[in-house]
């Protein structure tokens, strides 16, 4: 073999290592961001059950304090390209409408599900997002799901209703106001989902998603102040605010976002699957949740239909 065939056999050795460590790394990083989203649930309900902090203010400086982080980070790469966001009126309504309803929007409906109920009951219904997903884009299209679509949806809805009933039909499991408040943060996750798609053509995840926060997070702090606290507040409050913000938000957001740069989007979306996962487990170990046969079969039906709509045809 000549010294040609040779550099052509180790470049090409070279790249399929190359490409085996990248797709270790990005599942890797998509299971560690779903895994902290799912620790961050917990978070939130520890603060609201044991420090009675309201969603309301947990929401607040979440956002602002996620959103100054993640444009910071992003300035740091992008410099004042950060700021070319607000030079459309279009670009500006659209990030404003995103801010307030999407990323708001998604956090509080989400924060109040778990304060209502639990994190890991919240954390499940609220992955209905991608049902609902495909339901408005089959009405926007005026085109039928395929059947295996129409399925997942079928089984996303039969996952709820054993999860908040058990199979008895008179008695729920939870309470209204935590059902209605976890759809509500699935059709949030959905608007959250779709809405930013022209400012994603234009500018970069972080920076959209930083503005996203900063913007839901100070608008919101007119009506609940930052520094009007209530409940209690003392170190072990501060430690996990601080965990929420840090590894709940800021970390699991930009691992997420390598990760679909190393495997691509939508094999980051179905190991990132794990997020009601580790929702109900952290929920066993660490707050004591009973967790029953039951909950455990909703929950994979929901799962299921998620992990069928990302290996679908439709993305």
């Amino acid at each position: 073999m000549d010294s040609s065939s040779i550099k052509k056999q180790n470049l090409s050795n070279f790249k399929q290592q190359n490409s085996k460590n990248n797709t270790i790394k990005g599942t890797l990083f998509a299971l560690i961001a779903g895994t902290l989203w799912g620790l961050s649930g917990i978070c939130a309900q520890f603060l609201f059950q044991n420090k009675n902090l309201t969603p309301e203010w947990v929401v607040c400086i979440r956002l602002i304090s996620s959103g100054l982080i993640l444009l910071s980070v992003a300035y740091a790469k992008e410099k004042n390209n950060i700021f070319k966001i607000f030079k459309s009126k279009r670009d500006v309504k659209d990030l404003v409408l995103f801010g307030i309803l999407g990323m708001f929007g998604v956090q509080y409906t989400y924060f109040v599900a778990i304060k209502y109920s639990n994190a890991a009951t919240a954390t499940v219904i609220q992955y209905l997002g991608p049902a609902i997903i495909l339901i408005y884009q089959s009405l926007k299209n005026k085109s039928l799901p395929s059947f295996v679509e129409l399925f997942a949806v079928v089984l996303s809805i039969l996952g709820v209703f054993v999860l908040v009933t058990h199979l008895d039909i008179n008695n729920l499991v939870i309470s209204k106001q935590a059902l209605l408040w976890a759809l509500g943060a699935a059709f949030a996750l959905a608007y959250y989902t779709i809405k930013p798609g022209n400012l994603l053509n234009n500018f970069s995840n972080i920076c959209v998603t930083g503005w996203g926060m900063l913007i839901g997070g100070v608008v919101f702090s007119f009506i609940k102040p930052i520094f009007d606290i209530s409940g209690t507040f003392d170190i072990y409050t501060i430690a996990v605010i601080i965990v929420v913000i840090i590894f709940g938000t800021v970390i699991p957001f930009s691992i997420y976002v390598i990760s679909t740069k190393l495997i691509g989007p939508t094999k980051t979306s179905l190991f990132s699957t794990i997020e009601p996962v580790s929702s109900a487990l952290l929920s066993i170990f660490l707050l004591n949740l009973s967790f029953g046969f039951m909950d455990f079969l909703g929950t994979a039906m929901i799962i299921a239909m998620v992990i069928i709509l990302s290996i679908g045809k439709k993305q």
